[in-house]
Formats: C-alpha cells, structure tokens, sequence
C-alpha cells in the first residue's frame, strides 16, 4: 500500500509529566484527548493521544513508571502549525496559563511566529504565515 496524504501520523515522544503534558496540548492548544489508557502489564506505558477528530495524525504521549526513556528535545524539535495570520490572544494567554513557556527558536521563527516550549520542552510555534509546498 502506497504513502497518500491520507495515510495516518502519529508523533509519539516520552513525557515526565502526562498530566502537565495533556494540561498543555488539550487545554492549551485545543486538542482533544483521543484516547488514554494506563499501563497495564509490565513493560506497558501510561499514554494519551490527542488530535482532532477526523484528522489523519495524532500526538501520542507516552510516561508513566515503567517509562525508559526520558524526553530529550532540542532546539530543532519543532511542532509547527501554520496558522495564516497572527496567534490570537487568547491562544497564546491559554498556552501560557497551561503550562506554556515563551521561548525564541532562532530569527527565522521569530520573525514568522510564536514559539512555545512545552513541559517537556518540545516546541510548539505558532506560525503566522500560510502552509505552501511550492
């Protein structure tokens, strides 16, 4: 079966925090919880998933005790939604009050956004411009 644009994506990262975490991207951002479950048996993780319904990809975002792998983000691991014209206030003053924290991801994204770093540390910007692959 070939890769189309609507083969389903999932970006799936560790959390220290689901809660924190799910704070941020569901209440923060406006995703919704798609799914949660707790670990179950050994070798298991806490997750939850969170998109919007329809779309064909989610945030999955692992922890919980038997968690190996602590998040190890960097400056380059960005999360960027093209939002064709300036964040709106509220947004930002949600993320904020969700656990967000303003941080500048170099003079590119300045420039063309708002970047947000999450309680784990991944980056969310908030791009001002319009999605294009030309």
């Amino acid at each position: 079966m070939p890769i189309t644009a609507d083969t389903h994506v999932r970006l799936a990262r560790p959390s220290r925090d689901l809660t924190a975490a799910e704070r941020f991207w569901a209440h923060g951002v406006g995703l919704d919880v798609l799914f949660r479950a707790e670990a179950g048996r050994p070798g298991e993780h806490d997750l939850v998933m969170l998109g919007l319904p329809g779309a064909a990809w989610h945030l999955e975002l692992v922890g919980g005790a038997a968690l190996t792998v602590a998040p190890r983000p960097t400056e380059e691991d960005l999360l960027v939604l093209y939002l064709d014209g300036p964040a709106d206030d509220e947004l930002v003053t949600r993320l904020e009050r969700a656990g967000g924290t303003r941080v500048s991801a170099g003079p590119y994204w300045d420039r063309w956004g708002i970047t947000f770093a999450d309680p784990d540390g991944y980056r969310l910007v908030l791009c001002t411009r319009a999605w294009s692959n030309e």
